[in-house]
């Protein structure tokens, strides 16, 4: 088949739901023509497929860069291509997978204050992410919707409709490859961390919503041993942990590692991976932690959609609220000192990545592909 991916960028650096679609891709691509249709292509990336640029103007409002990039990215696709398959908000793909909270359930299930859902009615802005929408899940032959996540579809279900179906089709994982005892070392003894210490790891384009001020909470009541490093951290989780690290000891703890595409050493390096986010429609990073052999705490539904599919105490630790900063350092503390249910929980997470291969979740899209081409047949 000929697929066109679209989306907004494609590479591994950029997030969890870009590095979905590269993973994705580079399975598809093993057996399928596919080209991929974004604003950028990171030149890092390994996996070199052909690329159509569809760029925007700096400068332009978000809303405008959004409706002028699914103006043409439907032009692009609109011949040529057995699948299009897009991530992104607008009216050209046969399969639309929808990686955040529906713009519809944000803004008219939802609750608001009055005044906040007054003023969406008369915005052009959100006026026209509405109608995108509208148009990229709206119900026709040889079309599909496809949630990441059981979360997602529920939502979805709530902005249009109990009686709509949406096919949930959750991140898949690879288990690491190469020497990852070697890598350990080597990265802790860069990041200057000893053998005795005990690091927590938290991966995040933007780690404030991922909860990294609960995880400083936690640090600051935990010993010195216990470390933190902080991956994909950006301007304002930099300004954040400066504030509030005021102490020389705790900052002395933390390491903000910027943007990168192999995270791999990181997750080598870790004991733990914390992840008391605020809002994820699923959460590839825990699950990527899973494949490397690292116990999660997290944060439960409705907050992290990947919860739903773990159970707590088996397959990782659950709290009882994301901002509940003393409920996460007991957990840390806990699984640094009890081996039993590292143990137990590793067992559980190796089931959970077991059932997360990428391979199974290609073979599910390429099922899909091939009902909506006998739809559009027929």
């Amino acid at each position: 088949m000929k697929i066109a991916f679209v989306v907004d960028r494609f590479g591994n650096r950029y997030g969890g739901a870009e590095a979905y679609g590269v993973a994705l891709m580079r399975e598809l691509a093993a057996r399928h023509d596919v080209t991929v249709l974004a604003r950028e292509y990171d030149s890092a990336c390994e996996l070199k497929l052909p690329f159509i640029p569809l760029r925007s103007r700096r400068g332009w409002p978000s809303w405008i860069r959004v409706l002028s990039f699914a103006v043409r990215a439907r032009r692009a696709t609109r011949g040529g291509f057995d699948i299009v398959h897009s991530h992104m908000n607008g009216w050209c793909g046969d399969i639309e997978v929808v990686h955040v909270t529906p713009v519809r359930y944000n803004w008219r299930v939802r609750p608001l204050p009055a005044i906040k859902r007054w003023l969406s009615r008369v915005s052009v802005r959100v006026g026209t992410y509405l109608a995108l929408e509208a148009r990229r899940v709206a119900e026709r032959p040889g079309h599909r919707t496809v949630a990441v996540s059981g979360l997602i579809a529920e939502q979805l279900r709530q902005a249009y409709g109990a009686g709509r179906s949406f096919p949930v089709i959750p991140p898949g994982v690879a288990r690491p490859q190469g020497d990852m005892v070697a890598r350990r070392l080597e990265t802790r003894g860069a990041l200057g961390f000893s053998d005795d210490d005990v690091v927590c790891l938290l991966v995040a384009r933007n780690p404030m919503r991922k909860g990294l001020p609960t995880v400083l909470d936690a640090l600051a009541g935990l010993p010195g041993r216990y470390k933190l490093v902080v991956v994909g951290g950006n301007a304002a989780a930099r300004d954040h942990v400066l504030k509030s690290a005021t102490g020389a000891a705790l900052a002395e703890r933390i390491r903000l590692i910027g943007e990168t595409a192999d995270v791999a050493p990181y997750y080598a390096a870790a004991d733990v991976y914390v992840h008391p986010t605020l809002n994820d429609s699923f959460g590839m990073a825990p699950l990527e932690a899973m494949s490397f052999g690292l116990p999660v705490v997290l944060s439960p539904p409705p907050w992290c959609g990947f919860a739903q599919y773990v159970k707590d105490g088996e397959d990782a630790l659950v709290l009882d609220h994301p901002e509940n900063a003393g409920q996460l350092a007991q957990y840390v503390q806990r699984l640094s000192t009890d081996e039993a249910l590292r143990k137990r929980l590793a067992e559980g997470a190796d089931r959970i990545v077991d059932q997360h291969s990428w391979p199974a979740v290609a073979a599910r899209y390429e099922d899909l592909y091939r009902q909506v081409i006998a739809e559009r047949r027929g």
